[in-house]
């Protein structure tokens, strides 16, 4: 296989790697591949229980990340990409998918549990060939080939020594796995069996294969070998003939789709103007191959409210609902339903389309699965109420943001018309509507990560819970579900207990659950092993906080108690914006990282402070009573 012919028929198209991965740019940059860099949204969040074998969680990662690009690079930026190249790699041990460690211990455990053993990387990459099929109003239409490259990898057998001084390194922190074979990780491998790349991160000789398969498989006496020092830089090559063009591939093509772009007639940023001559064939000029990105992200940022505004309207009409009680729908169908204009639904519609939300094919409407899982008003995990509660109570917040920063105190008063310190309690449950509405937010969220939280540590030994501020006892409900031996109380205010009628599930055992009316501020604390937090400790002023967490370590039994927080973790560099933006509300308290939970739980008296990283809407943390 000749790589500089293969890497040349991507010359002169317009090639995106949705990745942000250093090593991915560098691998690819290395052999003359000209390409922008367009991070994907993707939230990887998969269940990897669906999946029968690691590599195909991996793909399928790897696909849905490209396709994301491709998707939103054709219907917002109005650049179609030609390929959209996307992938992930994971490391197992077994059947086990080890994450990134989410704090040194984890680290030190996840790389013990290496030392020694062979393990697989695999690495799933995904080839989005794109077209704007004029014919069809400038719909897109994707072809994806897709697959998997695996190495085995060799530990040597490690001291703990050796372990623990490459952790404090730092480097294990940000790599699944807990190592970066292309640095000091290189030191614990003893040997490799496969390709070297793929460990770092893309399989290249597969990828450059896979390449050749696409654009012209040669006949088998055809094929030459021939040696180069180097790959030389080719600034562009001729289009494929009609022959190739019509070449059938070998590779596996796993999906073909189109998707609906912005109004043909929308201006383009070059508009009329004649072309630059600094601008390269793929889209890139000079100056951002010297290292200056064009704005994508930027003009992610500036659409990123359109796009929740969407999903709001969306939720708050029951578009979804609408369209899940008769399968599919038409725009005038839905017009008609939800008592909107046929102009504006039709928008709408196709703005959901267009954000993965809904499906469309001919002039027809679907629920994707997402939309159903989550979006339906009445799906056992709906995140309807909590959407709501976005847009009525979150949203409003942020709209005052500049006051926020300029003042640094939150804007409670002029985002809900109140003025009040306690705002739960004083401004949400003295209005019986608010306060449902409320409860149902929290109780959807909470559903929605409970499992995660219940199962991140095994809590099996504790045979009594109290949950404060547990709300309508969704986590509780989880709690005695896992733990058959455990009994759960839950502490609320009496506001909160008079209405939990409207949120317990049906046939679902309750003996072991109680539910006490009380302020955890003010009142004693009911007796248990453990003590959970969930959704607390980031709001609460550092003098209120003290004092609850103070008064949960005195009635904490010495070597047998524990408490478990269940809030947003900050990464130790804060650079992962969900959190961040959370504080940008400006209450009272504040978010944390790992390290600096431990802190204040070590200045209340626990110890061995456990930090577990959900990929979930909270993450959990886990403290024992010394």
């Amino acid at each position: 296989m000749l790589l500089n012919p293969v890497i040349s028929k991507l010359a002169g198209k317009r090639v995106v790697l949705a990745s942000a991965s250093p090593r991915r740019q560098d691998i690819l940059s290395n052999v003359g591949l000209r390409f922008e860099v367009v991070p994907s949204w993707f939230k990887e969040t998969l269940d990897k229980t669906m999946f029968s074998a690691p590599h195909d969680y991996a793909v399928e990662t790897a696909k849905q990340k490209a396709l994301e690009v491709a998707r939103r690079m054709h219907v917002k930026h109005l650049k179609t990409p030609d390929i959209v190249i996307g992938a992930d790699t994971i490391v197992t041990l077994g059947d086990l998918i080890l994450e990134k460690p989410v704090d040194k211990e984890d680290a030190y455990n996840m790389l013990s549990r290496l030392s020694g053993k062979e393990h697989s990387v695999f690495t799933g990459v995904a080839i989005v060939h794109c077209k704007s099929q004029e014919a069809l109003d400038h719909e897109l239409e994707t072809v994806v080939t897709d697959f998997y490259e695996e190495t085995k990898v060799k530990f040597a057998d490690l001291s703990e020594d050796l372990l623990w001084e490459y952790v404090d390194s730092g480097e294990p922190m940000d790599k699944a796995g807990g190592y970066g074979i292309q640095s000091l990780g290189g030191m614990l491998v003893e040997r490799v069996h496969g390709d070297f790349l793929n460990v770092v991160g893309f399989p290249l000789n597969h990828f450059c294969k896979k390449l050749a398969e696409i654009y012209y498989p040669p006949s088998q006496h055809t094929i030459t070998r021939v040696k180069h020092d180097s790959i030389p830089y080719v600034e562009s090559f001729e289009n494929l003939s009609d022959e190739e063009k019509q070449c059938p591939s070998k590779s596996k093509i796993i999906e073909k789709k189109v998707y609906k772009k912005k109004d043909s007639s929308s201006t383009s940023i070059t508009g009329s103007s004649p072309p630059d001559p600094t601008v390269l064939q793929n889209g890139l000029s000079e100056k951002s191959i010297k290292g200056v990105q064009p704005p994508s992200k930027i003009l992610q940022l500036l659409d990123g409210f359109k796009a929740s505004k969407t999903l709001f309207v969306a939720s708050k009409l029951k578009v979804f609902d609408e369209i899940k009680d008769k399968g599919a729908l038409t725009a005038a169908e839905i017009a008609e339903k939800i008592n909107a204009s046929l102009c504006g639904t039709e928008r709408l519609l196709d703005a959901c389309v267009a954000l993965g939300l809904l499906d469309k094919t001919h002039q027809v409407y679907h629920n994707t699965q997402l939309a159903n899982a989550y979006l339906v008003s009445d799906a056992d995990l709906s995140m309807h109420a909590y959407i709501l509660h976005s847009d009525d109570n979150v949203w409003p917040h942020f709209t005052h943001l500049e006051s926020a920063v300029k003042e640094g105190k939150n804007q409670h008063h002029r985002a809900i018309g109140t003025k009040t310190d306690n705002v739960f309690q004083n401004a949400y449950y003295h209005n019986p509507e608010v306060k449902e509405r409320f409860m149902a937010a929290m109780h959807c969220m909470l559903k929605i990560t409970a499992r995660d939280i219940a199962t991140a540590f095994d809590l099996s030994k504790y045979n009594s819970a109290c949950d404060l501020g547990g709300c309508t006892g969704a986590l509780a409900h989880e709690l005695v579900q896992v733990y058959p031996n455990m009994e759960v109380t839950v502490l609320d205010f009496p506001e909160v207990i008079q209405n939990i009628s409207n949120f317990q599930p049906q046939g679902l055992e309750s003996s072991r659950l109680k539910y006490t009316p009380g302020n955890f501020l003010k009142d004693n604390l009911p007796r248990a092993d453990l003590y959970i937090l969930s959704r607390i400790v980031h709001d609460l002023p550092e003098g209120k906080l003290n004092c609850l967490l103070e008064k949960i370590s005195q009635v904490c039994n010495p070597g047998h108690g524990a408490l478990l927080l269940a809030e947003i973790v900050l990464d130790e560099e804060k650079k992962e914006p969900r959190a961040i933006l959370q504080s940008l509300s400006m209450g009272e308290g504040k978010q944390r990282s790992g390290s600096e939970y431990r802190n204040l739980l070590e200045h209340h008296g626990f110890n061995n402070v456990q930090v577990r990283v959900t990929s979930n809407l909270l993450d959990t943390i886990l403290a024992l009573k010394r």
